[in-house]
């Protein structure tokens, strides 16, 4: 079977919420010989973009974004020790600080994208999600002198609004210079970012990466 029919498999599982069928797929793709990193990006994560997406035109709805994330999970089940396997020694690109805005539960992106950091080679210190700033900013304070990244994600614009408020209290408490920050989720878009003065965001999962790694440079 070609790699690409492969992707299309994980990929049309993800949007069908075949919560059964992904780890075996993924078990597939992996005996193909297809790194991990790739099953991730061109087939999971495409799927969970077009699920993403029908769920932004209302073409779907939160049972059906939930089992798509229950599908794509037990994928990662499979994949995540391969992506450790990955990683090389000594190679810490530093701390990436997880999380979700406060008043916002919408967690398949932030999950997608701790994954894609920790494979990386970032350490993650994963927050969850509605998390107050206070609890971001006392997590900066107690790695001040590391490298470290905040990386918050929000769906809804009323969440997005708490990036705002966070860069606000990082300069407050004088930890805007130790800590670089990037923010994700639907509504954010380069224009929020350089308006609230963070330093980064990112179309998808396995950008935020490649971004993440630019940022900590």
């Amino acid at each position: 079977m070609a790699n690409q029919e492969i992707f299309d498999k994980l990929r049309d599982a993800i949007v069908n919420q075949n919560v059964a069928g992904t780890a075996q797929l993924a078990r597939e793709a992996l005996d193909a010989g297809i790194p991990a990193i790739e099953i991730i990006t061109q087939g999971l994560s495409v799927g969970m973009k077009i699920i993403g997406d029908k769920f932004e035109a209302a073409e779907v709805f939160l049972p059906q974004i939930m089992m798509s994330a229950k599908a794509m999970n037990n994928a990662m089940e499979v994949l995540t020790p391969e992506l450790a396997k990955t990683k090389v020694e000594g190679e810490e690109t530093g701390l990436a600080i997880t999380f979700v805005a406060e008043g916002d539960i919408h967690d398949i992106g932030h999950r997608l994208v701790t994954t894609m950091l920790g494979a990386n080679g970032f350490e993650i210190l994963d927050l969850g999600v509605d998390v107050l700033n206070d609890k971001v900013i006392e997590e900066a304070a107690k790695h001040k002198g590391q490298k470290v990244l905040l990386v918050g994600s929000a769906l809804m614009t009323t969440s997005m609004l708490g990036q705002k408020d966070l860069m606000d209290m990082l300069r407050e408490e004088n930890l805007r210079d130790s800590v670089k920050c990037m923010f994700g989720g639907a509504p954010v878009s380069m224009k929020w970012i350089d308006e609230i003065g963070a330093d980064a965001t990112a179309e998808n999962a396995a950008e935020a990466a490649k971004v993440a790694l630019n940022v900590m440079k």
